[in-house]
């Protein structure tokens, strides 16, 4: 539960967010030590509960520090200063075409209660500034967390 909380922290997601980029980014799950197989993902009020009871016990502030000081020990830091976004492009998913196919580049996914099919844009943009630095083009089904690094472009504050 604490790494779900540090994720939680570090990618600015909600609880319902966090409960769903553990459901659909394998990375996120294998930092946290969830196997699908024989783990239960903790849902949103579950990721809520742990929260409030860091914050009831004064724990998240030390925390955060000795994660920090463990990180800069290892000559690393946390980065801020881009927020990162995505965005679905509706395509046909009709196979009424000459070859009789989707096309291979685009898939479905699942938003709320909603299928859609097509591509995903992620966008990286300077949160001072509004200017988009990165964007990049995807399968509709590639969340965006996964995509982070490649957007990032290393010049971001040491938070």
């Amino acid at each position: 539960m604490l790494r779900i909380h540090l994720m939680q922290q570090w990618y600015s997601l909600s609880g319902p967010g966090m409960e769903e980029a553990l459901i659909e980014v394998p990375t996120m799950r294998r930092f946290a030590g969830i196997d699908l197989i024989s783990d239960r993902i903790p849902d949103e009020t579950t990721i809520l509960t742990f929260r409030h009871l860091l914050e009831q016990n004064e724990l998240g502030e030390k925390i955060f520090e000795t994660v920090k000081s463990h990180l800069k020990e290892r000559g690393m830091a946390m980065k801020q200063g881009t927020i990162i976004d995505a965005t679905l492009i509706a395509a046909p998913s009709s196979t009424k075409n000459k070859d009789w196919n989707r096309d291979p580049e685009m898939h479905q996914t699942k938003k709320g209660n909603q299928w859609y099919f097509g591509m995903k844009v992620h966008i990286c943009v300077d949160k001072d500034t509004g200017l988009i630095h990165s964007v990049e083009t995807t399968a509709a089904n590639v969340h965006y967390i996964t995509r982070a690094a490649n957007l990032l472009h290393g010049e971001e504050e040491v938070g």
